[in-house]
C-alpha cells in the first residue's frame, strides 16, 4: 500500500502561481495529479510515469507542469497563469497495477487528502 499526502495549495490571484507536493511512502510506475470541484466529477490533470513520460490535461497543456524526484519519493505539480476556473481540491494519485498511465481516475488505486487551491479574479 502507498501512502501519499499532498502539501502546497492555498490562495491566489489569477496570473498567479503555485507549487504542490505529494510524499510517497512507496515506488508507483505512475502517479498523477487530479483535481475535484464539489458536485463534479474528479477529472484529471497530469500523469508522469516512472520513464518520466508525461501527459497533460488540454485546460492546463502549457500553463502547469508534472514532475517527479524519485530521490525523495516526492511527486509535484507547478502551476503557473492561475485561472479561477483551476479552483479546486487537488488529489495526488499513484498506481503500478499497469505498465502505462492514462489520465482518469479508474486506473488510479492510491489517493492523497487532497489540498485546496483557491484562485481569485
Amino acid at each position: 500500500q502507498v501512502q501519499l499526502v499532498e502539501s502546497g495549495g492555498g490562495s491566489v490571484q489569477a496570473g498567479g502561481s503555485l507549487r504542490l507536493s505529494c510524499a510517497a511512502s512507496g515506488y508507483s510506475y505512475c502517479m498523477g495529479w487530479f483535481r475535484q470541484v464539489p458536485g463534479t466529477e474528479r477529472e484529471g490533470v497530469a500523469t508522469i510515469s516512472s520513464d518520466g513520460s508525461t501527459s497533460y490535461a488540454e485546460s492546463v497543456e502549457g500553463r502547469f507542469t508534472i514532475s517527479q524526484d524519485n530521490a525523495k519519493s516526492t511527486l509535484y505539480l507547478q502551476m503557473n497563469s492561475l485561472k479561477p476556473e483551476d479552483t479546486a481540491t487537488y488529489y495526488c494519485a499513484a498506481d503500478s497495477r499497469y505498465d502505462y498511465c492514462r489520465l482518469s481516475r479508474i486506473y488510479f488505486r492510491y489517493w492523497g487528502q487532497g489540498t485546496q487551491v483557491t484562485v481569485s479574479s
